[in-house]
């Protein structure tokens, strides 16, 4: 997952690699990679666990966990707490961290740099634009900010045509049906030509439906006149509640986000629409 870019990810589950990773040769008939969100690349910049699995077995199985990462350039470190780590997470927020050889200190000549100072966007997106079933209908602009390959499967499963664009693509909204944000890493700060671009389509007479997820969820709001702030140590897993406003119904969702919309700052013609019932932080607003 992109959204993971400039980060080390810190797996609490005990055994880590059971099942292995399946072959990254194989394409659909969109060229698209089968069994990942990225083609042929890991976007994590180290990986923490406890314990790693030498012995998986699955079917599909072509290479160990340690296998893929060393293919990718990937650091890895097995062994530690990591349910202590994830609990001083917790208490203390994000830290910035490194996956080092060194046994012991001094540690000389290592620098901790702020990632989310960097525009990690404009790292993973698309440097073209690129289309996928031409003749597909009704036709999505995908703004890659970080863009999931699932996400462009859902359309495609829908027969869309989707024309997935840089970070930093004009939009023109004569140019598509509707307009798709996707998540990415990062501080949504940081992306001032794709709030602009939004902007542009928000304010265009011929209205046209815009959806974002994650972080483009985070721009979106932020276009429409809004704050965002960076979170403790932000949601992230499986199972995270978050209230439905309108029906009162609560959905059990998946998430990662270490940035939020400040919902005190929402226009008067928007409002909240998912709050997490965990610490009440947004997940999703609408214009009325």
């Amino acid at each position: 997952d992109p959204s993971y870019h400039g980060q080390i990810l810190v797996l609490t589950y005990p055994l880590i690699g059971n099942y292995g990773v399946p072959s990254d040769e194989e394409f659909d008939e969109n060229k698209l990679i089968k069994n990942f969100e990225s083609n042929n690349k890991i976007w994590i910049s180290g990986l923490i666990v406890g314990e790693l699995c030498d012995t998986p077995s699955h079917w599909r199985l072509k290479y160990k966990l340690s296998e893929w990462m060393e293919k990718h350039g990937i650091a890895g470190i097995s062994g530690i707490d990591t349910r202590a780590l994830t609990k001083n997470i917790r208490e203390n927020g994000t830290v910035l961290g490194k996956i080092i050889q060194q046994p012991s200190g001094p540690f000389i000549g290592l620098e901790f740099n702020d990632q989310n100072a960097r525009n990690l966007v404009a790292e993973v997106s698309t440097k073209k634009v690129v289309t996928y079933n031409v003749k597909g209908s009704p036709r999505i602009c995908a703004v890659d900010c970080g863009l999931k390959l699932n996400q462009i499967r859902c359309f495609l499963k829908r027969g869309a045509r989707v024309d997935v664009v840089p970070w930093d693509h004009v939009l023109n909204p004569k140019d598509f049906d509707g307009l798709f944000l996707s998540n990415g890493p990062g501080d949504p700060v940081m992306c001032h030509k794709t709030v602009k671009n939004i902007e542009q389509v928000l304010n265009a007479p011929n209205t046209k439906p815009i959806f974002g997820i994650c972080l483009g969820h985070q721009l979106l709001s932020t276009a429409a006149g809004c704050k965002t702030y960076k979170m403790k140590y932000g949601n992230r897993g499986h199972n995270l509640p978050a209230l439905h406003h309108g029906t009162n119904r609560c959905f059990m969702t998946s998430q990662n986000h270490g940035f939020a919309v400040d919902v005190e700052t929402l226009g008067d013609n928007w409002e909240p629409l998912f709050t997490n019932l965990n610490d009440n932080s947004n997940e999703g607003v609408i214009h009325k």
